[in-house]
């Protein structure tokens, strides 16, 4: 397994270096064992504290807590993703299956914000799905009556509301829904790296190399030691499929974002100071792009299947010019000079967008494949999914298990020959949009 090591990114950059890291360097025994330490880990590690706290539990992390895909996105917190109309009720159920995940996942980051009093930039503004391409009409019309349908607060915008609103006037078109919210990913992970309970371990830089279910116990080995626990949840998202789990269910995607310094007081003004925003893409694979709270202009308008995950220097460059591109296509005037850091990461997506979440067997539990999603859904699976290893039920269990599963996925090399070909095709039809 391939580990991305750019150390670029301008969420993980914002935040002071950590003092306390450790890594495995002997043999361990627990009764618990995590790994990967992003929102879900984290989210299982600390739930299993409160649980037991007088077992002992461990969470492993190939490179440092926090810093793979989970400071590496958007900072979107999601009530709803786009869907291009349904024609059945069969359709609508399952979306409001999935609009119900999105909605336990927002009210399990708020209440850990809330307990621990969390500055991690929250901010309730929603979010627009937005096109600049005015044909795009019937498509978020379809969404429109979708989301009627659910109760979802919402609106359709067009180009002279949005550039009030946005300080562009690329757009034409746009939904806006209300419960979307933008934050920091990087401090809110930070904070959940910070308040583990005492009875949790953290070990770092700790690459699991293999693993293997005998008599009863795991036995988990890695560079400078080993970890035999009596139970393990597996929280590694894109590189589930690198461990041997579930891998004709879920693939990796490559992401790569940039942003930019932040506006200076003209700059700022030549886009009409407006307040902070976030913008999904209507196609696929057109841009990402936000506001943060510090004038800092965040854009992500490239997805691919590459290999190896690590990327040179020299390729984040390359990806770089593609979004000081689409900067310059929505804000003109400014500077070509603006974009301060591009980073890459790793997302896992199943085929029919849906979420891992399942015990293997009386002793291994998996949760991932968040699809885009991962924060609010991301962090909801890690606490629910420690609550079923505990052999407990609760209703947001029940409503994880509602979903569709996800389904399964050709092997290779034909999955990737897929995701090529279909990456390809989107990006054409967004090429607009990017």
């Amino acid at each position: 397994m391939e580990l991305i090591n750019d150390n670029e990114c301008s969420w993980i950059n914002d935040l002071n270096s950590r003092s306390n890291i450790k890594s495995l360097s002997s043999n361990l025994d627990c009764e618990w064992l995590i790994v990967g330490a992003g929102f879900t880990g984290l989210s299982a590690a600390r739930k299993l504290g409160q649980l037991y706290p007088n077992k002992k539990i461990i969470i492993v992390e190939a490179q440092l807590a926090g810093e793979g895909a989970s400071s590496r996105n958007s900072g979107y917190l999601v009530d709803t993703t786009l869907n291009d109309g349904f024609t059945s009720n069969k359709e609508l159920k399952n979306y409001k299956k999935k609009a119900d995940i999105y909605k336990l996942g927002i009210e399990t980051v708020k209440r850990f914000i809330k307990e621990h009093q969390v500055d991690c930039d929250w901010n309730e503004c929603g979010k627009y799905f937005a096109s600049s391409k005015p044909e795009d009409k019937r498509i978020l019309e379809n969404f429109s009556e979708t989301l009627s349908k659910l109760g979802f607060q919402h609106n359709i915008l067009f180009n002279k509301d949005l550039k009030k609103r946005l300080g562009t006037n690329f757009y034409n078109i746009a939904l806006y829904t209300k419960g979307g919210i933008l934050l920091h990913p990087g401090k809110l992970v930070r904070a959940m790296i910070d308040t583990l309970p005492e009875n949790v371990d953290l070990y770092e830089n700790s690459q699991l190399l293999s693993w293997n279910n005998s008599n009863g116990s795991i036995n988990c080995n890695f560079k400078n030691g080993s970890i035999k626990t009596a139970k393990v949840i597996f929280a590694t998202n894109g590189f589930l499929k690198s461990l041997g789990i579930k891998t004709n269910y879920n693939f990796p995607i490559t992401l790569t974002a940039s942003m930019t310094r932040a506006l200076t007081n003209e700059e700022f003004k030549s886009i009409g100071e407006p307040k902070e925003w976030g913008v999904l893409p209507v196609k696929p694979m057109g841009a990402t792009i936000r506001m943060t709270k510090d004038r800092r202009i965040l854009i992500r308008n490239t997805a691919e299947v590459y290999n190896p995950f690590v990327m040179s220097k020299s390729v984040l460059e390359k990806r770089s010019i593609n979004q000081k591109i689409g900067i310059k296509k929505r804000f003109p005037q400014l500077p070509n000079d603006i974009i301060q850091s591009t980073w890459s990461g790793i997302v896992s997506r199943t085929r029919n967008s849906s979420q891992i979440f399942e015990k293997i067997n009386d002793n291994i539990y998996v949760a991932g494949c968040y699809n885009g999603s991962g924060i609010g859904v991301g962090t909801l699976f890690g606490e629910q999914i420690a609550i079923k290893a505990s052999n407990e039920h609760t209703e947001e269990i029940e409503t994880i298990e509602a979903r569709s599963k996800p389904t399964w996925l050709p092997p290779q090399p034909f999955l990737d020959l897929g995701v090529k070909v279909r990456l390809m095709y989107e990006r054409l039809r967004a090429r607009s949009e990017i």
